[in-house]
């Protein structure tokens, strides 16, 4: 009697990209129990119930797209179910996604212990991916309820809105308590930021092990900045569309909200920051000024798909709104050149889903100020990342840990990341040669539109393996969702 297989599953013919290498090698990966059990050339193939060719495309390992928004702009059972197939096909296995309470989002106010239990309840049986959440603390008492989420739910990462406090979601506004839906007398400010940070100290200090892990995200644009630019922009004739929001939201306003967060930071002891989305060369300036000027502090620096990709002259115009704003194309090169310089940690998407018929004003669609902020893109985030990248010198090598171990490491995914035996058997076969033009038609997001379309990528995803399991093949995405929430701690 033969001896049954050791193995689950073999990929063959991978050209496996590692981010601790410096090349890519030719070899064979063996899979059992969802994990990787076994890297090694020319695997027999009597040793798996399973074998599957990858035809020596690259292997990469699972994206993780540290920066999503799912339930934003329509439910978020609904969202979640068409938005991971969206990650699927773009060779995501992980995504991280920020909520809060508020407007938006479920639309209700009130405590995390009865708000957390609904997100995971309509999250399960949705995703097609894996999954966890950042969270926002809003409202004062949510800053005690800080123990309560990393305990019982593992959420280990937590987010600041820095212009919410006098700058509405889309442009003007001073309706900000009933957009937070906290109480009239509560302060959505600089003080409430630092008392977060304090929270998140003291959850460091309860739980030393895990102070790699825990951290501190911001969304940096200072709102009274905002508002007096966007009175100024909205009067002067000579701007429009992507220009004039870029203008109505300065890039000396996310400059001076990185040196505010960064004091408050070194005020707190809140010993690790994620500055999120640098738009801007004066942005990722600040960002590594502070780095210098506060060095205990561990600063991790995020660019998004988008604002390496598009520009203010885009001709989809209206479709790329989204905070902070697209830049002219000379920040467009200074964030390549930064990432190129390894001064940025990682890549996302920020993808937010948001359909035609909410995005634009449907009787003045090219109006800027009546649109909506936000667009989906993590479908294109590893082919974006490798199109751009690989014109510009920049190795596969980089590309994974920019993709897939900068974000898990900092995140605690302690299983994700890496194509090592014991992690998940999360990977994606990429053909890098393969050259297609971005049609919002072709994807799975229900958003209808999307501002890369016209685009032309090379590097098209093929294949994408979840825990082992193939989910998107050729096109198509396959199966019913098996994502699993990951907890954090």
């Amino acid at each position: 009697m033969s001896e049954s297989p050791l193995l689950d599953k073999i990929i063959k013919n991978v050209r496996l990209v590692r981010p601790h290498h410096d090349a890519v090698e030719l070899t064979d990966v063996g899979i059992k129990d969802g994990k990787f059990a076994e890297i090694a050339p020319h695997i027999s193939a009597n040793q798996a119930i399973e074998v599957f060719d990858a035809k020596n495309f690259l292997g990469f390992p699972g994206v993780v797209d540290a920066h999503m928004h799912i339930g934003i702009y329509q439910p978020l059972d609904q969202d979640a179910r068409t938005e991971s197939k969206a990650a699927a096909m773009g060779g995501v296995t992980t995504s991280l996604n920020y909520i809060r309470t508020g407007q938006y989002y479920l639309n209700k106010g009130g405590s995390y212990r009865d708000f957390f239990p609904e997100v995971l309840s309509l999250s399960a049986g949705n995703f097609f991916v894996d999954y966890s959440y950042h969270v926002a603390p809003i409202a004062s008492q949510h800053i005690a309820e800080i123990p309560l989420l990393y305990e019982e739910y593992g959420i280990s990462s937590f987010k600041i809105f820095m212009f919410y406090g006098g700058y509405g979601l889309h442009g003007l506004s001073d309706k900000q308590n009933l957009f937070l839906m906290i109480n009239k007398e509560e302060r959505y400010d600089f003080a409430h930021f630092e008392f977060i940070m304090r929270g998140i100290t003291r959850l460091m200090a309860q739980y030393p092990s895990a102070q790699d892990t825990i951290s501190l995200s911001l969304h940096c644009e200072v709102a009274e900045i905002l508002n007096a630019y966007t009175k100024i922009v909205e009067n002067d004739i000579s701007l429009s569309g992507l220009s004039a929001y870029s203008a109505a939201r300065p890039p000396h306003s996310e400059g001076l909200a990185i040196c505010i967060a960064a004091y408050l930071a070194q005020e707190t002891n809140c010993a690790n920051i994620n500055l999120l989305h640098l738009s801007s060369r004066k942005a990722m300036e600040a960002a590594l000024t502070m780095q210098i000027a506060f060095p205990h502090i561990n600063f991790r620096k995020e660019v998004t798909v988008g604002h390496l990709l598009l520009d203010v002259d885009t001709p989809n115009g209206t479709w790329a709104k989204v905070n902070p704003p697209i830049r002219p194309r000379a920040d467009v090169e200074y964030l390549w050149q930064a990432v190129l310089n390894h001064q940025v940690d990682w890549i996302v998407s920020d993808h937010a889903c948001c359909s035609a018929e909410q995005k634009r004003n449907a009787e003045d669609p090219n109006n800027i100020w009546l649109a909506k902020s936000g667009f989906g893109g993590t479908e294109y985030l590893l082919s974006g990342v490798m199109s751009e990248g690989s014109k510009r010198g920049m190795s596969y090598n980089q590309m994974a840990r920019l993709l897939s171990w900068n974000p898990s490491r900092r995140f605690g995914l302690q299983t994700k990341g890496d194509v090592a035996v014991g992690y998940d058997a999360d990977l994606v076969l990429v053909d890098p040669d393969e050259s297609f033009v971005v049609n919002a038609a072709e994807s799975e997001s229900q958003q209808g539109y999307t501002p890369f379309a016209g685009m032309e990528l090379t590097g098209r995803v093929k294949s994408t393996f979840l825990r082992g399991n193939l989910i998107y093949h050729n096109g198509q995405v396959l199966g019913s969702p098996t994502g699993r929430y990951v907890k954090r701690n």
